[in-house]
């Protein structure tokens, strides 16, 4: 592109369009259209002839398309009584953009990424020059995205972040802290345009600044992804992601609708990856189609780089034989400290709930279904069709407390201290207790085995000399033999889940 002005822009376009068999390739049809329009004093921008559709498509001011499309029907009134051309009309509200570039295809690539397919395209033979049509309704957004092409300007990124809770909050504050050093290093502009809760969403076109909180508290729209579906259309908005930040069962069921409409997906969320095999695989296939991303790094070990080790690890062909490890922080924290210190199972049960290490409820974490979530996540990135019932979990609330109320629980609490203090003294010595996931069995086969149990290990091994709230995952490989590839590090709290999540929407922009 030489300079800026090589770019043209014009609204209020029509295109009048003629179809018909065997109506192409006849000498003198342009000219009678030529002639027809010019008596009329119609004005003709491109003339495009489409022999697929076996069709001619002419661009002409919007407000002449009637009297075109009038003035044609007569001109070729013989042609429509014999059938040759079976309908005139014209489509209206478009707009033409008109640019140089030395790549087309990354051009239209960008576009089409962008759910926009020119309705006309005419190429200036001999010059890289290209005239598109398309809807008013997306002309803003495709001009910019060609000015972002051709004049290697920031891409801008829209955001859309559903759930402000520890996680959704410290991301916003990270984006808006990181937004400008991001647009000088990687040419990405990022800008938070929606926040929303399970009640009400926000919007601001402009993108949200540091009093993004107070914009919530006074949103009107009601929380559905309708609104942010049209939000998004209204204001042409391109390079869209949502990100989930909830643990909501019902937000998940809207990112089929969401990958349909543009945009691509991050989510801390781990539901959807833990669904039935039919339902995980339906929306791969909906991404697929509409050629749309889906990150999820944290669904497993947070910040850490798990999920994408274990994809390249698999799709390189590196036969995974076994992957076994602490995977949740917070049981992390209740095993390291009650394997090390002479203090009850249920003061560390309190401490960590007092840290707000636990659920409200620490029977979500006790429970093992979050680990079993984790580990069915990781069974299924090596293409196992496992599901969540054919994972064995040991569930460390006894019976009796299953089903009374939080709070009658917690008073309870000192109800398990004998049985763990004596799995505790039961040990060998120099062991420690850790809750580990536990992926083995022939993982060639359809489906491995899962377990998700409480384990003595030596105080010395790699399990055993976890500290703090840190998680770990050793991932055993036919190459590696005996020395499995160790990932450890903090593996829950909201800034690194939130940095994990920053981490995933950069690799989305990036391929924008």
């Amino acid at each position: 592109m030489k300079n800026a002005n090589e770019i043209k822009f014009l609204k209020n376009r029509s295109i009048v369009k003629f179809e018909g068999e065997d109506f192409l390739g006849e000498i003198g049809i342009d000219g009678r259209i030529f002639k027809a329009l010019t008596l009329a004093r119609i004005s003709v921008g491109v003339i495009s002839q489409q022999a697929v559709e076996n069709g001619i498509s002419i661009l002409v001011h919007a407000n002449d398309a009637e009297k075109a499309v009038s003035c044609l029907i007569d001109e070729f009134e013989a042609e429509r009584k014999s059938g040759k051309v079976s309908q005139i009309y014209s489509i209206n509200n478009v707009s033409v953009i008109g640019f140089v570039a030395e790549d087309f295809n990354k051009v239209f690539a960008e576009l089409a990424r962008n759910n926009v397919f020119p309705l006309l395209l005419n190429q200036v033979a001999g010059e890289n020059r290209v005239n598109i049509v398309v809807t008013s309704s997306q002309d803003e957004k495709t001009k910019n995205i060609i000015e972002s092409e051709i004049f290697k300007k920031p891409k801008t990124v829209h955001l859309a972040i559903i759930g402000h809770g520890n996680v959704g909050k410290t991301l916003i504050e990270q984006v808006l802290e990181s937004a400008e050093e991001i647009k000088k290093r990687k040419k990405i502009d990022l800008k938070v345009v929606a926040v929303a809760n399970s009640k009400k969403i926000a919007f601001n076109k402009k993108g949200f600044d540091a009093h993004w909180n107070d914009e919530v508290l006074t949103a009107e729209h009601p929380s559905n992804v309708e609104e942010l579906i049209n939000f998004s259309n209204e204001n042409q908005l391109e390079n869209l992601i949502v990100v989930d930040n909830t643990a909501s069962k019902d937000f998940v069921k809207n990112y089929h609708a969401l990958a349909e409409n543009g945009f691509d997906l991050v989510s801390s969320n781990k539901i959807f990856n833990t669904l039935p095999i039919e339902e995980y695989r339906k929306l791969r296939y909906t991404l697929n189609k509409n050629n749309r991303r889906y990150l999820y790094e944290t669904n497993v070990g947070a910040g850490l780089p798990l999920i994408d080790t274990i994809k390249l690890l698999h799709l390189s062909g590196e036969n995974i034989t076994r992957i076994k490890g602490v995977f949740s922080g917070t049981l992390s924290y209740v095993f390291n400290n009650f394997s090390l210190r002479d203090d009850k199972f249920s003061t560390i049960i309190n401490e960590a709930l007092e840290k707000g290490y636990t659920e409200p409820d620490p029977r979500e974490d006790l429970s093992g279904n979050d680990v079993a979530r984790k580990l069915l996540i990781l069974a299924r990135e090596l293409d196992l069709i496992n599901e969540f019932d054919d994972i064995s979990i040991q569930n460390l609330v006894p019976e009796n407390l299953l089903e009374v109320s939080k709070s009658e629980f917690l008073s309870r609490l000192e109800e398990l201290d004998e049985e763990y203090q004596k799995i505790k003294e039961n040990q060998q010595p120099g062991h420690v207790l850790r809750y580990v996931g536990d992926l083995h069995g022939d993982l060639q086969k359809d489906k491995g085995e899962l377990d998700v149990k409480l384990v003595s290990v030596p105080a010395t091994s790699a399990l055993g000399q976890l500290k703090g709230s840190d998680s770990i995952f050793e991932i055993y490989t036919e190459s590696y033999g005996e020395n499995p590839i160790v990932i450890m590090g903090a593996g829950a709290g909201a800034k690194v889940t939130a940095r994990g999540v920053f981490g995933d929407i950069l690799r989305v922009s990036e391929t924008k």
